[in-house]
């Protein structure tokens, strides 16, 4: 009989070798775990806060004038805030305490001024019941510095608080390494939740307690790798604390899933070949396990790393963005998929060839059980659900179509923002401390809006721009959306700190700073003065301008070189297009849902939240190329297992002399109900794992968290559910033998390992190289 292959692929000789080799791999991978554990406990120390700067903006330019001409201002103004409840400022206990606060703070790394509230020149900081009072301070550092400072710095006024006078710093930086606890402690819980009903799961699907417990044995390792490689690299990179979260949750997710396409693709071949269930493998039995791992590594190993690969670079498409928290996710995510594929592609097969038949200890009844056998029926269950919806393709297809459609609108009226996760930070020293800025002060006092005024080359103000600043300087003190300004001057330039009336988070922030970006256009006198607005609000709004305007690019980048990748994968120009065509849909439906929970409020009281009208400024982009390299792990897994009956069916009508082409609209049918009848059971586990490891952060406190926790898992349960259980089988009927052009050249004389027949009554010959 004809092959659809030409031999043995570098998938099946690689899988082959490690089994051969699996005592060696296994060392090997157990040093580098050894390794990555004790390195690991540093990655904490290392971590700072997100960088939201974006290079070349207004706001980085303001960042660098403030550094160079206002150094006693400091590039970040931070605030420490004192309260009591039975002393009044007027009280020289209090005076005493304030006092004692401010000079160990004066000592503080980073500070290069403070402006205490009994200064002279202090104006606003004492609140109307006398009990509570502000210090600004000024922090000279870098956005990266400032976060590290901070955090010594509160502990600095930790130690200087009393039971009379209460005594915590707050700010854009202390504010980022509160939250930082926090978003740690919610991953932890999250997991918690998730973990556990994975591994239900994961016995269910594949009927065995051990080989259930292989997934998360292997996603674990996977992410050890992946923080022992970020450890290394923070020591000449930046991460923050939202990078090892997002970095968790998807590595979890992935790890399991690429463990699970493994573990049950070699435990159908053993079982094909004859591989018995017993405590100690049979001496017989071990090329057949060898044999067993060169497949599962040749369909399921080069499944998992088509779809590593695209899903890699999905998130490289990120590097178009010109913002340092961008190029941060894009590093940490590809390191974690690359730790988990490798995991999965060496550490796992080798583990699985120590197993051997021992994989299936513990295992289940016997009718709870997947079928292990790899026939060539289509009469299961899945099998029937493909041929129902084949039937009717049309109808089926176009309802789903049609309800993504629906799902999809709402992100046509997608809004950016950053919200810090104050809400959330109401038990910490920088919450309470900025609970009170909100209620007896001003809450922009937080991170006010810094204005810059410069004459031309970042010179002083020349004496005909005078007029300019002058106008400006009346813009700010007459909008009533700002409660005080602090006016300075340095060596002819001018700078303005305006404390707004609303949080610096807010949408109307976001407004103020692009409105009086307006305003200082206006007021500019012509190239003869310049006029900029930096702050935390205006680097906000900047990351939000170069998103939205690298947001076609990375679309581009990802939809262009997927396509080129499946083309060569599939040897199709059909599949491809169909492929990103589904999975943008399918994308696009779980971020227009997440807009209408997020952003408009939808269920807001269900899930324990207030909208704050827009989603994380980060997070669609993100999500996008995520959900898309996530979604075609099911599209390569499911399609290639129906490439594969499809090339079978195929080289077998070409030996048949009556009919040589045999039908092949029919072929296509049966091809993709075969498909999906072996591989609707482990997509459907695979995704039940992932939606319920990403509904575990649902549970988070800090906002972007929960964001990202609903847009992955109603994504893959979209994705699992709708496009490959109904749209997959719909449009493959209906674009029928099409699906495959141009398709291979059939070659012969070459058996494929997939196609060695099950070894039932004389096991092969004991291969000299291989000791159980």
């Amino acid at each position: 009989m004809r092959r659809a292959s030409g031999g043995p692929s570098w998938a099946h000789r690689w899988g082959v070798f490690v089994a051969r080799h699996r005592w060696p791999v296994l060392g090997c991978w157990l040093i580098v775990l050894i390794a990555c554990a004790l390195a690991y406990p540093q990655l904490s120390g290392n971590l700072q806060g997100s960088d939201y700067n974006v290079t070349g903006s207004d706001s980085a330019h303001v960042q660098q004038l403030m550094h160079e001409h206002f150094a006693d201002m400091g590039t970040e103004q931070d605030a420490v805030v004192f309260d009591a409840s039975t002393l009044t400022v007027d009280d020289p206990q209090y005076r005493r305490a304030v006092a004692h606060t401010l000079d160990a703070v004066r000592a503080g790394p980073g500070v290069v001024g403070v402006i205490g509230p009994f200064d002279p020149f202090a104006a606003g900081q004492i609140s109307a019941d006398r009990r509570s009072a502000i210090a600004v301070v000024g922090m000279g550092g870098t956005s990266r510095t400032n976060i590290t400072d901070a955090k010594r710095l509160q502990d600095i006024v930790g130690a200087t608080s009393t039971a009379d006078v209460r005594a915590s710093l707050t700010g854009f930086s202390p504010l980022t390494n509160d939250l930082g606890v926090v978003e740690k402690a919610d991953a932890e819980r999250g997991e918690s939740i998730g973990l556990p009903v994975a591994l239900i799961v994961l016995i269910v699907a594949l009927g065995a307690v051990v080989a259930g417990l292989l997934p998360l044995v292997a996603a674990g390792a996977g992410l050890l790798c992946a923080f022992g490689v970020l450890t290394a690299l923070s020591t000449v990179l930046s991460f923050d604390t939202l990078l090892v979260v997002i970095a968790t949750m998807i590595g979890t997710g992935i790890g399991i899933d690429y463990a699970l396409f493994v573990v049950g693709r070699v435990r159908e071949e053993m079982t094909r070949r004859g591989v018995v269930d017993r405590r100690r493998a049979d001496r017989h039995q071990t090329d057949a396990i060898a044999e067993s791992i060169g497949v599962g590594m040749q369909t399921a190993g080069k499944t998992i790393a088509i779809s590593g690969m695209i899903l890699t670079i999905a998130i490289c498409a990120l590097l178009v963005i010109g913002s340092p928290v961008f190029h941060e996710i894009t590093i940490g995510v590809v390191v974690t998929v690359l730790s988990v594929l490798a995991v999965a592609l060496s550490f796992l097969p080798a583990l699985l060839a120590v197993l051997g038949p021992r994989v299936n200890t513990l295992a289940l009844p016997a009718r709870l059980r997947p079928a292990e056998v790899g026939d060539t029926s289509t009469r299961g269950a899945w099998a029937r659900w493909a041929h129902a919806v084949m039937r009717r393709p049309a109808l089926y297809g176009g309802l789903v179509a049609a309800v993504l459609v629906v799902a999809l609108l709402p992100v046509t009226g997608l809004r950016y923002g950053i919200d810090l996760g104050t809400a959330a930070l109401d038990h910490t020293p920088s919450g309470h401390a900025n609970t009170i800025l909100a209620q007896k002060f001003s809450p922009g006092m937080l991170a006010p809006v810094e204005i810059v005024a410069t004459g031309p080359d970042d010179g002083p103000v020349q004496p005909s721009g005078r007029a300019a600043t002058d106008r400006m300087a009346q813009v700010l003190a007459h909008d009533p959306r700002i409660a005080g300004v602090l006016p300075r001057e340095e060596n002819g330039r001018m700078l303005w700190i305006a404390a707004p009336k609303v949080p610096v988070d807010s949408t109307a922030a976001a407004d103020l700073a692009r409105d009086l970006r307006g305003r200082a256009d206006e007021a500019a006198a012509g190239k003869s003065t310049r006029i900029l607005v930096g702050g935390t609000t205006a680097q906000f709004v900047d990351l939000s301008d170069e998103t939205t305007s690298a947001l076609p690019w990375v679309l581009t980048i990802v939809l262009l070189l997927s396509l080129i990748f499946l083309a060569v994968a599939f040897r199709s120009a059909v599949l491809p297009v169909k492929a990103v065509l589904m999975n943008l849909l399918a994308t696009g439906a779980a971020l227009g849902i997440t807009v209408a929970i997020f952003q408009w409020g939808w269920g807001s009281s269900l899930l324990g939240f207030q909208s704050v009208g827009y989603l994380q400024v980060y997070l669609p982009v993100t999500v996008f190329v995520v959900l898309f390299g996530l979604s075609m792990d099911y599209e390569v897994f499911l399609i290639g297992r129906m490439k594969e009956a499809w090339d079978r069916r195929t080289a077998e009508a070409a030996d048949l002399p009556d009919r040589p082409d045999g039908d092949p609209d029919a072929r296509n049918v049966e091809s993709v109900a075969e498909g999906l009848e072996h591989t609707a059971r482990p997509i459907t586990a695979a995704a039940a794992i992932m939606v319920v490891v990403f509904a575990g952060f649902i549970s988070a406190d800090v906002l972007e968290l929960k964001q990202f926790g609903v847009a992955l898992s109603v994504a893959i349960a979209i994705d699992a559910v709708l496009v490959r259980m109904i749209l997959v089988p719909a449009f493959m009927k209906l674009l029928g033998h099409r699906n495959w052009w141009p398709g291979t050249r059939i070659r012969a004389g070459h058996p494929d390992p997939a196609d060695v027949p099950p070894v039932r009554h004389r096991p092969p010959r004991l291969s000299p190289s291989w000791r159980p």
